[in-house]
């Protein structure tokens, strides 16, 4: 569990770094595209017919994922796509993914692919985890996982960015003109990228899962999506509104709002996951000694953040500015089980403790974050996932109009209001989107699931994208206080939630009306 804890915490932090009209084939001579500039199908033929040529996934002796796929008998391919899809004679790209066979041939009803979220996650050996948790749907359905365009093993874009974070914008004019600086500089290392920026897009992505789809030779796909996954399976509904088999959306986005300032929505929820927290905390004082209410432990936290916001405090070897503290607070998203919050607990008096001065070592998790965050991008996570979320819908140019918000929230939203209405690299990036957002509106038959307490999924979201989605159900887990809930793959599980979603992909069953479970609260055990 605490290894998943330490990945929920990493992903969590690094994270904050037109409806399509389906037609028939251009005459010769044009593009792929409708008179409104929209791209109505997946493609030419070239694209939907080709001959997927399966192979081993290990890729040399140090690719231990390949590795991993490969011992589960998987099967890795690559397909040719457009890189622009209105111009389909053009420049094309590679997008890898893994096949898992169904285990029970003779039941199989199809493919399922598999989006675990992000935006910008290798999604190629997570079919793995999928069939762990739900064996079941694993007999039925060959599970697929792709790497969407530029991620990973397709095609990958990489900036070299030397931070993989704008942060938060600080407590004054100051912090906030150096954290748009920051901003400003990560953009321009994507400049030599210019040409393939605005087709980073999901309607991209959403389009080269229906090449997959033909490609396959399945008439219909199955899907399960959770965080970005549920936008990408929103914007594919939209587009490809036939072809959706089976669709479950785990924690889903608004559609209307997806894009680089999602996260404006943010605070509010986050600070309501804190204080949930803070009570499972107040009632475990003899061991963390943070407070012996919910009000004396959040306290203990602001005392925090006012303390970096005067200057950083030391936690072993890494220093803490007010850039960086509300990245460490934001892991109070990675769940809400006893373990998560004893795990985060421990950070906070770490933290507490540093803030007064006290030499501290830090926690596992703090130290795996703190190192993260001081490390350079690596591997273009930051920013792939920053080029799509630009490329999806356009960013403010306009940093007085971030600063204005910002400074209007300070009262309210002390803590993580300065990082979730900070401006993004979006702000100043080298290329404008290709196309206009995606507005999803129809009623393909949906089945939604999600916490009313999600931090980052926040519910009036999820409510907006059922509206949107007018076939669906929504079942919604109450009382709870993580992100996404189905099948333990990234939160603790819930056996309600999970029969649910089963019972819809195996057999078809679709809850008659919108439905709740229980959520399980915290035993109280640290």
């Amino acid at each position: 569990m605490r290894g998943r804890r330490m990945a929920v915490a990493g992903a969590a932090v690094a994270a904050l770094a037109g409806t399509a009209v389906l037609g028939v084939p251009p005459a010769a001579g044009t593009t792929w595209a409708d008179a409104g500039g929209h791209v109505p199908d997946g493609g030419p033929a070239r694209f939907r017919q080709q001959k997927i040529d399966w192979h081993r996934c290990q890729t040399g002796p140090d690719d231990t994922t390949g590795k991993e796929l490969d011992e589960a008998n998987a099967q890795c391919a690559e397909v040719t796509v457009p890189l622009d899809y209105s111009r389909p004679g053009g420049r094309t790209v590679k997008v890898a993914m893994s096949r898992l066979k169904a285990t029970d041939p003779g039941r199989r009803r199809g493919a399922l692919l598999y989006n675990p979220g992000g935006p910008g996650v290798p999604a190629m050996y997570l079919t793995l985890q999928v069939k762990r948790a739900a064996p079941e749907v694993a007999a039925r359905y060959d599970l697929i996982g792709m790497d969407p365009r530029f991620v990973g093993r397709s095609t990958p874009l990489n900036c070299g960015w030397p931070s993989v974070a704008v942060g938060s914008a600080g407590p004054d004019r100051r912090t906030f003109e150096q954290s748009a600086a920051l901003a400003k500089d990560l953009a321009s290392r994507c400049a030599a990228h210019r040409d393939v920026l605005p087709h980073a897009s999901t309607r991209n992505t959403a389009r080269d899962m229906d090449v997959i789809r033909a490609a396959l030779g399945e008439p219909k796909l199955s899907y399960l999506g959770s965080s970005y996954g549920t936008y990408l399976g929103e914007v594919y509904l939209q587009l490809f509104p036939r072809r959706a088999d089976r669709v479950v959306l785990d924690s889903a986005l608004n559609p209307d709002l997806f894009g680089p300032d999602l996260t404006s929505t943010q605070g509010p929820a986050v600070a309501a996951a804190l204080e949930h927290w803070a009570a499972w905390a107040a009632r475990h004082h003899d061991r963390y000694r943070l407070g012996s209410t919910t009000a004396q432990v959040l306290a203990a936290v602001n005392r925090i953040n006012q303390t970096v916001n005067r200057g950083p405090i030391k936690v072993g070897g890494h220093e803490v500015d007010s850039r960086v503290l509300p990245q460490l607070l934001w892991n109070v998203t990675a769940g809400d089980s006893d373990e998560t919050y004893a795990s985060f607990a421990a950070d906070v008096r770490v933290l507490s403790d540093a803030a007064r001065g006290v030499k501290v070592t830090p926690t596992p998790v703090l130290e795996q974050v703190l190192t993260g965050l001081s490390a350079p991008d690596a591997d273009g996570t930051a920013s792939v996932q920053t080029a799509i979320q630009c490329a999806d819908r356009a960013a403010s140019r306009d940093s007085e109009a971030y600063y204005r918000d910002i400074q209007a929230h300070r009262a309210d939203e002390p803590v993580f209001g300065p990082l979730t209405r900070n401006l993004t690299p979006c702000s100043f990036w080298p290329a404008d989107p290709a196309e206009p957002p995606t507005r999803v509106r129809n009623n393909v038959p949906v089945l939604m699931v999600g916490a009313t307490g999600d931090p980052a999924a926040v519910y009036p979201g999820q409510q907006a994208a059922h509206r949107a989605l007018a076939g669906s159900h929504l079942v919604t887990l109450r009382g709870a206080f993580r992100h996404t809930v189905y099948g333990g793959l990234f939160a603790p599980r819930n056996a309600c939630i999970d029969d649910v979603v089963n019972r819809y992909l195996t057999d078809g069953v679709m809850p008659a009306r919108d439905t709740a479970c229980p959520g399980t609260p915290p035993a109280g055990k640290g």
